[in-house]
């Protein structure tokens, strides 16, 4: 679609083979261990079956979910794919995970018990992946757990993964003592692969890399090295029309609790973009959009179904009702978004709604 050309209907685009060269550009970056792809949460809302289709297109053979239900719609999408569950047989029986051939990341002895019981039970020969707790203190097994366990149970497990809790930031003491944790625990395991790098952890350096890495909001465009450069192509871009155009005469306000002051000759764009569709609320008087490569703010609250801009700088001829409006682009990406709205890249492209038309680039 051209830039000028007019819109009916807001639109997200979602650049598949910008993807691809993302999760290319890690499986570099960090060989030769395995890069693997976090698809959780209907692949960070940007859809899992055209993602992961991408992905698998690029090589990508492992991925992660979180719901058990996630890992089975991926196994019908994928039959030959190695899919991992990270809520482990927290909410769904051994039974579920070996039928759909998914494999739980496990965060307790108890978890590993049961996996080799059914396994066991089944005449399955499943290998276990094993969650440890080395910091972040959310699902895992105590490192002290693990020493706990009889030969037969850690002989059974194929790979160790933890995750880091401060991998946004390098200087993080977390970061070394996380490392180190995981590192005292390997010896028990001495067949096991081991994961502990996501999108940020990557670039703490080799030392973090193990055999596996699992990337996910970096895939889709965030930038993992918060405060530099973002090394990952920008993936989505959502655009807009102009409902209509005010062409104030007098001073007045905009928006619920009047938080923006008007001045006679302004112009206001109103577009069919709120909070419903996933536009944070708090970027109200704090984003900016992008009108034919003119930067406009954001001014007012940002409503349920509609948001405002204060056109009054661009020549009048280039805002008309149907005129496609960039709230998101290479210019200004889901960080910036995320910046002026007080919250990170992965909450704004998970919440990204459905009301918008999606058009997916470079899908085969």
């Amino acid at each position: 679609m051209r830039d000028d050309a007019l819109l009916t209907r807001p639109c997200l685009e979602i650049d598949l083979e910008a993807i691809a060269a993302n999760w290319r550009a890690l499986a570099r970056f960090t060989a030769p261990a395995e890069c693997a792809a976090v698809v959780k949460a209907d692949a960070y809302g940007l859809g899992l079956a055209p993602v992961a289709r991408a992905l698998a297109r690029a090589g990508c053979r492992s991925f992660f979910v979180a719901r058990p239900e996630e890992g089975a719609e991926l196994r019908a999408l994928l039959p030959e794919a190695r899919i991992f569950v990270l809520d482990g047989l927290a909410l769904r029986p051994a039974a579920f995970f070996l039928k759909a051939r998914l494999e739980p990341v496990l965060g307790s002895p108890r978890d590993l018990h049961a996996w080799l019981a059914e396994c066991r039970r089944t005449g399955t020969r499943a290998a276990a992946a094993v969650l440890v707790d080395t910091g972040l203190t959310r699902l895992g097994c105590d490192p002290a757990e693990l020493v706990a366990l009889e030969a037969e149970a850690r002989a059974a497990v194929a790979l160790l993964v933890s995750h880091l809790a401060c991998a946004d930031e390098p200087a993080h003491p977390l970061n070394a003592r996380q490392l180190a944790r995981l590192k005292a625990v390997c010896p028990l395991f001495p067949r096991a692969k081991v994961s502990l790098a996501a999108s940020s952890g990557i670039f703490l350096g080799p030392a973090f890399h193990f055999a596996l890495v699992r990337p996910g909001a970096a895939l889709y465009g965030v930038n993992p090295t918060p405060g530099r450069p973002n090394p990952m192509r920008p993936v989505v871009r959502l655009r807009a029309p102009v409902l209509h155009v005010h062409q104030l005469r007098e001073a007045g306000s905009v928006g619920y609790g009047a938080t923006f002051p008007t001045r006679p000759g302004m112009r206001i764009a109103v577009l069919p973009v709120g909070y419903a569709d996933g536009y944070p609320r708090a970027a109200g008087d704090r984003a900016t959009a992008r009108i034919a490569n003119h930067v406009v703010p954001v001014v007012g609250r940002v409503s349920m179904d509609l948001l405002t801009v204060d056109v009054s700088d661009v020549p009048p001829e280039l805002v008309q009702p149907g005129t496609a409006v960039e709230l998101l682009g290479a210019e200004f990406g889901v960080d910036a978004l995320a910046d002026a709205a007080g919250t990170i890249g992965y909450e704004i492209l998970t919440r990204l709604g459905r009301r918008f038309e999606r058009r997916y680039l470079s899908e085969e």
